[in-house]
């Protein structure tokens, strides 16, 4: 007999889920290589797994799946990609959150760590030149400095790179070289790593979806789960229908609420990003004229890169919660006239946000609710590597192998009271805090 392990949704969030939202104005949704239209589920279907979420974890898990000849349902409550996937700054960058933290408990696990830290980008790639996805996929990134304290992070994580003999190149950059990689001189210095770089998000989520299809995997479309009941088999259910698994995988990032002991584990902290109009050429000689994703030390981080198209995409966290396309460009254009006040006059086309989910332990979460349901979330801003990563990963699990889930599902982050609630409030009070840190 099956039991339930999530209550029923209440009314009123019945009611929201009927109206499902399509892609943010972003700049990424208006340039995205094409509109996504695949079904409501209705009816009940049966498949080998069940994946709760149309994002990099849930996509990246069912293609994975998907090779691995598993038959896959993913359920997804608005578009792929419609959640931090389809908006974040598009930088790929290596290393997991709360790393540091995973080799304290188990400094035996180095080499492990390490190559954890690099593979999503290995998953993207391969992906990228296997299914031909044209998601704008460059290499070339710099981490910046703004004090003196951060020169000596910078010098640390090169050492690193060089005692582990990447195969890229990388170099430490003094102020006057990283004037010139920039094109402005707001920064004390830089640490260039090739073997990072930037994408189009969600034209990379959308073609892994179009690749998983491809392989036999079956996703819809506004079609929100509102109930797991568990047993020796899953069965999640939706508004019009439902999917009886072995296995389930929960991954909706910031916007899961279903399961409450997983979503009660993360501050949902917004971030938020301007597209200017396309640069001229000229102005190209100046504005990060080799094209580098750049992103700083900061609790309150800004970061930034070109689009294919040549716009700038400036990004940042700042302490406001809504959607105004206005208040969201009069947050963020004075920081980038900070970098580049050449600037001033430039038009902001595009102005957009999203939530990213941020647990206390800053490790992120990779669990199981029960025995044949696993959750991945909570990436604190290292999404676009550690997404991938964590589909091969929960792919791993649910074949039978937790080497790599075992590294993880120890840092369980602890529960916040009231986040449900006063999230905000309480992200609010964390910006102001770490802002305060920075200036130190």
């Amino acid at each position: 007999m099956l039991h339930t392990s999530a209550s029923p949704i209440n009314c009123k969030e019945l009611i929201n889920m009927h109206f499902a939202q399509e892609h943010t104005s972003s700049y990424y949704a208006a340039s995205a290589n094409r509109v996504t239209g695949f079904p409501r589920l209705k009816g009940d279907m049966r498949a080998d797994v069940c994946v709760i979420g149309g994002g990099f974890t849930g996509i990246s898990t069912a293609l994975t799946l998907a090779e691995r000849s598993y038959n896959v349902c993913v359920l997804e409550a608005n578009r792929i990609g419609w959640g931090a996937s389809g908006r974040n700054g598009g930088q790929l960058i290596a290393g997991i959150s709360g790393e540091q933290k995973i080799l304290d408990i188990d400094p035996g696990i180095a080499d492990l760590v390490w190559d954890m830290r690099w593979r999503g980008h290995e998953i993207i790639q391969q992906r990228v030149e296997h299914y031909e996805i044209d998601c704008d996929l460059k290499y070339g990134y710099v981490d910046v400095a703004i004090k003196p304290r951060h020169v000596s992070d910078l010098q640390a994580e090169e050492n690193r790179l060089a005692k582990r003999d990447v195969p890229f190149e990388h170099k430490l950059l003094s102020q006057a070289e990283t004037c010139e990689a920039l094109g402005t001189d707001a920064y004390i210095g830089a640490l260039q790593i090739m073997g990072n770089g930037h994408l189009h998000p969600l034209n990379l989520c959308i073609g892994e979806a179009e690749a998983a299809v491809s392989l036999g995997a079956q996703l819809y479309e506004q079609s929100a789960a509102m109930r797991i009941d568990h047993g020796d088999s899953v069965r999640v259910s939706t508004a019009e229908g439902s999917i009886t698994a072995d296995f389930a995988v929960i991954a909706g990032n910031a916007y899961q609420s279903l399961v409450k002991s997983v979503s009660g584990r993360f501050f949902p902290v917004r971030s938020y990003i301007i597209a200017t109009e396309p640069l001229s050429e000229e102005q190209l000689d100046t504005i990060n004229p080799h094209d580098f994703a750049v992103c700083d030390p900061n609790f309150v981080l800004e970061y930034f890169r070109l689009s294919a198209d040549k716009r700038l995409l400036f990004g940042g966290r700042c302490n406001y919660f809504g959607d105004d396309q206005k208040v969201i460009a009069s947050q963020l254009k004075p920081r980038m006239l900070k970098i580049y006040p050449q600037l001033r006059d430039i038009a902001i086309d595009y102005a957009w946000g999203g939530t990213i989910a941020v647990p206390m332990n800053r490790v992120p979460q990779l669990g199981r609710t029960a025995k044949n349901v696993f959750y991945s979330n909570a990436y604190a801003g290292h999404g676009v590597n550690v997404t991938h990563l964590a589909g091969e990963i929960m792919a791993d699990v649910i074949g039978g192998t937790a080497e790599k889930f075992d590294v993880f599902s120890r840092f369980r982050s602890t529960r916040i009271p009231g986040v449900t609630y006063f999230g905000n409030a309480m992200v609010s009070m964390g910006l102001i805090y770490y802002g305060l840190k920075d200036k130190w």
